[in-house]
């Protein structure tokens, strides 16, 4: 950094330890000194607007997602009946399903209960815009979740591959 002359933002920097949750207790947890600045560990950070915890099960990244994108479902109801079918759907595909977009292919391969957090937010807003029960059995074209993080990261490859 010296060389670089960069300094440290002492505001805006974390220090996040990262190892298995069987692991967790061996790692310091005291303050870090890295050039006359002290640094406190903690248990997630944001970066890109991905949050990583510790144990890198991306548990933190979902539950700020879906709490995220219930917020703006409260909000969009609250408005509902003063929209189009049109606008509804364009506020739910903006301020919805991007957050769900955004980074999914960090998402691949995580376990089912998060996986269905993050499908309980589809499953919302789809009952929103056909104006359902929570118990009515819907059937449509939502696709669920983990088909979505695959298809990103496919889709990802393949950018990758034809661009080499």
């Amino acid at each position: 950094m010296m060389s670089n002359w960069l300094q440290l933002n002492h505001s805006k920097t974390e220090v996040l330890w990262c190892a298995s949750t069987r692991r967790q207790h061996q790692l310091p947890t005291g303050l870090l000194l890295i050039r006359n600045t002290s640094v406190m560990p903690v248990t997630a950070v944001r970066d890109l607007g991905v949050h990583l915890d510790a144990d890198l099960t991306m548990t933190a990244h979902v539950t700020a997602t879906v709490r995220a994108c219930f917020v703006a479902l409260r909000q969009i109801r609250s408005v509902k009946n003063s929209l189009t079918r049109d606008a509804l759907l364009t506020l739910i595909r903006a301020l919805v399903a991007s957050k769900l977009d955004y980074c999914s292919s960090v998402l691949a391969g995580l376990p089912g209960s998060l996986m269905r957090r993050l499908q309980s937010v589809l499953n919302s807003a789809a009952r929103l815009v056909y104006s359902a029960r929570r118990s009515a059995d819907l059937v449509t074209s939502w696709s669920p979740m983990p088909m979505l993080t695959t298809f990103k990261s496919t889709v990802s490859v393949i950018r990758a591959l034809s661009t080499a």
